[in-house]
Parts: structure tokens; C-alpha cells; sequence
């Protein structure tokens, strides 16, 4: 069964040369992969919480999209089962618009006769990520003062999903003035 290549090749952030035409025959980027990510907006959508929790990276790196599924199952599962539905809302606030490209080479007996080599080495589509900055905010919760606590601790389950390290901000959201 083929294993996916471990992410550490994948880190580093650099302006992807990944043109993606609507002629084919001008894309170096044939198909685009499907997007894992299921929800970005869960929760309540309409309810007004006091509270903002942000999950805030500490360096800059990308993280594909199956971390960030990954990440968002996790942390909505404790928050909906330990807050309810109605009681918080959780959003991702990134999308994963660089697309990962490969250039497969063959290793073992006879390699040298199936690879091309560096030419057309712009490689083969293989995922998406997202391209994220230092102190760019991951995920957002926002919830009410009795359940902070858990809203704390479901970004933690959910930094641990992902790779680089990230911290937790709490801010308060003052409520809109009247004119």
C-alpha cells in the first residue's frame, strides 16, 4: 500500500510555481486535488459569545489538509459533547490553496531506465496545504465564560494534530455600542 512522504519535505514556505490555467494545455498543474476539509464553521452561528480563543501559530510553515481535518474532528467532538451545539462556535480560519507536487523517481534494479530524470520535474500532483505565517491565527472559538476551560483544552487536542507548535489567545469581546 503506498504511504504518503513524510511532511518534514513539505515545511518550509516558498512562492509555489504552480500555474493552474483554464487551457490545459498551458497548466504545468493538471488536476486539482480535492480539499479533505469538511466544515468551517461549526456550531452556533447566530448566538453572541463574550469569549475568543485563537489558536495562533508560532512559526511559519504549511500544514496540509488532512492535519487540519484531523485537528477540526477532534476539537469539535469535545466541545460538542462537553458544551452542546448551541454553546460555542468554531471556525478555521485558513484554506489550503497550495497545491503539493512530487516528482516520483524509482528506486531499486533497473530505476535508471524508468525515470526521466530532471526533465518535466515540476512533478505530479499529490495534496493541498495551507501556507501559514507567524502569529497567524489557525482556529477560532468563540464561547461563553463557563466553559472556557474546555475551549482551552480543545485547542490544545487540536495543536497537537498539527505540526509546528502554536499558542492559545484568549480575548474578550466587548459587546457593540448603540448609536
Amino acid at each position: 500500500m503506498a504511504k504518503k512522504r513524510k511532511f518534514c519535505a513539505y515545511r518550509a514556505t516558498e512562492r509555489p510555481y504552480t500555474r493552474f490555467s483554464k487551457f490545459k494545455k498551458l497548466s504545468f498543474v493538471k488536476a486539482r486535488p480535492v480539499n479533505r476539509i469538511v466544515r468551517y464553521d461549526m456550531g452556533s452561528s447566530k448566538k453572541k459569545f463574550p469569549y475568543s480563543l485563537h489558536l495562533v501559530s508560532k512559526i511559519t510553515l504549511q500544514i496540509r489538509d488532512n492535519a487540519l481535518e484531523s485537528a477540526r474532528l477532534s476539537s469539535n467532538r469535545m466541545l460538542e459533547e462537553n458544551a452542546g451545539k448551541n454553546n460555542y462556535r468554531m471556525r478555521i480560519m485558513i484554506y489550503p490553496h497550495h497545491i503539493l507536487r512530487e516528482n516520483p523517481l524509482a528506486a531499486g534494479a533497473g530505476a535508471d531506465r524508468m525515470s526521466t530524470g530532471m526533465k518535466k520535474s515540476f512533478g505530479k500532483t499529490i495534496g493541498v496545504c495551507a501556507q501559514i505565517s507567524k502569529g497567524q491565527t489557525i482556529f477560532k472559538v468563540d464561547i461563553g465564560k463557563s466553559n472556557l476551560d474546555l475551549a482551552r483544552r480543545a485547542l490544545k487536542r487540536a495543536s497537537q494534530k498539527l505540526p509546528g507548535s502554536c499558542t492559545i489567545e484568549v480575548t474578550e469581546n466587548k459587546p457593540a455600542a448603540k448609536a
